[in-house]
């Protein structure tokens, strides 16, 4: 397996349906492959816009089955043509007045490797999310790519560090962080906690966030993706804060084992003394 990776990540706007952004991403992943990039990631839910904004079960009709609906079913092909691992975010139904916040991870064959489900769902002004999404119960699972192992978490589950840490004990080296975050108080964290968590658990992260303004909404979301590696420093520059934008960016896996013998954190855990961790 290569050492280094090239790896992608895809910060879009809305663009009005379905079908469109949909197509967009398929043309920002050829260009990725054609760029030489094996893994890409795109945007929390990234097939729809970020309804969450407001509370309305119109909004059910972006909800779709993973992994046999539509969305899932074009990403496989799309694998299966341009050779990428896919990290792709939707909107799941599972079954009738069920639903989750999900990500289908597909391998560079179009094989359906399996879905991260969002286990922290916010309920606040601008994200409410509560209304449409249960709590993800898949677990903190971890993909065995053709690319290395792939994690996920998504939007709101980067504000708890536990999920990071179980991605890095399932031997994540690389985490993908789909996002729907507004300018406001999310944009100094934004700045701060993928960096430390790439740190604290040594890996690299994707962090992916929307950008423009949206229909159900004012807020503006900021873009300014970017990757991160093992010591915190981000991997070229950072996305556009306005523009829908493309990143492809080398990856030296070798840097997490580096990291790992220069900083010992899981040789020095105490999981003995974390007991208080698990109490609600």
């Amino acid at each position: 397996m290569a050492t280094v990776v090239r790896a992608a990540l895809v910060q879009a706007t809305w663009t009005g349906d379905t079908d469109s952004m949909i197509a967009g991403h398929v043309e920002h992943a050829r260009n990725a492959a054609a760029q030489g990039a094996r893994v890409i990631g795109f945007q929390e839910v990234f097939n729809a816009p970020y309804f969450c904004q407001v509370q309305d079960s119109a909004h059910y009709r972006w909800a779709e089955p993973v992994p046999d609906g539509p969305t899932v079913t074009r990403m496989r092909e799309l694998a299966r043509e341009t050779g990428l691992v896919i990290v792709a975010p939707v909107f799941e139904v599972e079954q009738p007045g069920v639903y989750y916040n999900t990500a289908a991870v597909i391998d560079a064959d179009g094989s359906y490797l399996g879905k991260y489900r969002k286990h922290h769902i916010p309920q606040l002004p601008g994200f409410w999310e509560k209304y449409y999404f249960k709590p993800g119960n898949t677990g903190w699972p971890v993909f065995d790519t053709a690319v290395g192992k792939v994690g996920v978490t998504i939007c709101y589950d980067r504000h708890f560090p536990e999920g990071w840490r179980e991605l890095g004990l399932g031997g994540a080296q690389l985490v993908y962080n789909p996002s729907a975050t507004a300018r406001g108080l999310s944009s100094h964290l934004w700045q701060l906690e993928q960096p430390a968590a790439a740190v604290a658990n040594a890996y690299f992260v994707a962090a992916i966030n929307r950008v423009g303004v949206e229909e159900y909404g004012d807020d503006d979301f900021y873009g300014t993706s970017y990757f991160v590696d093992p010591r915190g420093q981000t991997v070229g520059e950072v996305a556009s804060d306005r523009a829908e934008e493309l990143l492809v960016r080398d990856l030296d896996f070798d840097l997490i084992e580096q990291v790992r013998q220069e900083w010992a954190f899981y040789r020095d855990r105490r999981p003995d003394a974390y007991a208080g961790l698990v109490r609600p």
